[in-house]
């Protein structure tokens, strides 16, 4: 469970990686800063990505692994204890931090999207109409949370893996 929650927040950490690119106009091959259709005015998806980040920052703190900790129990009969079940709840909240970040790059990513002229290819936009039909497009700054859950529930539910899959 220690590496398998490693292994998990690793993908989260690279997702995050891939929604700050989209963030920065420096990288984002065009895009307008934080996606925002009025700079300086709106904030467009700058939020979600400091929440993505955040997310990831947690997971480094939950990665530590149960199993270098050990105490006797029942007595000193059992004198080495895995930790397992602790490793275990780790490697969950990881995955829901994991799935939260998921789901911001899924957002940050439609939105990138809408703010191109040229459409995506066959599969890339069937996972963009699954994006829009859990969320709108921005339009102007609003609270993201629900958008991000609604999303992060869908990725849980591997709505993606099966556009991308079937």
């Amino acid at each position: 469970m220690d590496y398998l929650g490693l292994a998990i927040a690793e993908l989260g950490s690279i997702s995050e990686r891939r929604t700050a690119k989209l963030m920065d106009r420096h990288h984002n091959c065009g895009l307008p800063p934080f996606l925002a259709a009025k700079g300086g005015v709106e904030s467009g998806v700058m939020i979600a990505q400091y929440t993505a980040a955040a997310l990831v920052s947690e997971n480094k703190v939950l990665v530590h692994p149960a199993s270098g900790d050990s105490i006797p129990t029942s007595a000193n009969q059992e004198d080495h204890v895995s930790m397992g079940t602790i490793a275990a709840r780790q490697a969950a909240m990881i995955l829901k931090n994991v799935q939260l970040v998921i789901a911001i790059e899924l957002l940050c990513a439609a939105e990138a999207l809408e703010h191109r002229k040229e459409r995506p290819g066959r599969g890339s936009r069937r996972v963009f109409e699954a994006i829009r039909g859990v969320v709108p497009p921005l339009s102007g700054d609003r609270p993201l949370g629900e958008d991000i859950e609604r999303l992060a529930r869908e990725v849980a539910a591997g709505l993606f893996a099966g556009i991308l899959n079937g």
